[in-house]
């Protein structure tokens, strides 16, 4: 990683000399036109990007600069790409999060665990599943009674509940009265983007350009 650091900023920013978030550094960096939605990252795991770049406290948000050269490349079409990035951003929240975003995501964890149950052909519950609904017994019964009966199709998940997963995991973290809440969240994008990982293997680690990300911190921190 090269030395020099990019200021990153909160929200949407038209052009690198008003200031860059994590996104459209990372379009920057790939080469593409200056988006936060750039095509060289699963649109989830970039929304997820979005979300914790805002989200994370204008001290902390340097700290996820690391992770940006690992998301270029990182996409592909499997379904299981958006169920694993939500069910991250669950795990994740469950145990932290106010009562009412617990039986969210308490639901979110059953749907995902369902929905790759079918893609993948295998019973039962990931642990980190399991561990995650131990952790709040009661929202866990509520969301077992709630989901019981409804069927959650791959679609429907990918479309709606995974987003909307990820939406209220990152709010409720930013929220929550833990003592270190931007260690969570930058925790949470770097798990999901080595479940990404997993299930897309890039042909070869990316390497950044030195010079090209000198060029961008530049850019961005006039």
């Amino acid at each position: 990683m090269p030395p020099v650091m990019p200021m990153l900023s909160r929200g949407k920013h038209r052009s690198p000399s008003k200031g860059a978030c994590f996104m459209e550094f990372v379009s920057y960096l790939a080469g593409e036109r200056w988006s936060d939605h750039p095509a060289c990252t699963h649109p989830l795991l970039a929304g997820v990007a979005r979300l914790v770049n805002d989200h994370t406290s204008d001290a902390a948000r340097p700290h996820l600069a690391t992770l940006i050269p690992s998301v270029i490349g990182l996409t592909g079409d499997d379904p299981r790409l958006d169920v694993r990035i939500a069910l991250r951003c669950a795990t994740t929240a469950l145990p932290v999060v106010a009562h009412e975003r617990q039986l969210a995501m308490a639901v979110s964890i059953l749907s995902a665990e369902h929905v790759l149950a079918e893609l993948e052909g295998r019973p039962g519950m990931a642990e980190r599943s399991r561990e995650a609904l131990a952790q709040v017994p009661d929202a866990a019964r509520w969301a077992s009674a709630f989901g019981r009966g409804i069927r959650v199709s791959v679609k429907g998940f990918r479309r709606y509940a995974a987003p909307n997963t990820a939406q209220l995991a990152v709010r409720g973290i930013a929220q929550a009265c833990v003592p270190d809440p931007d260690a969570l969240l930058r925790g949470l994008l770097a798990g999901a983007i080595v479940d990404c990982r997993a299930l897309v293997r890039p042909p070869a680690e990316r390497v950044v350009d030195p010079a090209r990300w000198a060029d961008a911190c530049r850019l961005t921190t006039r």
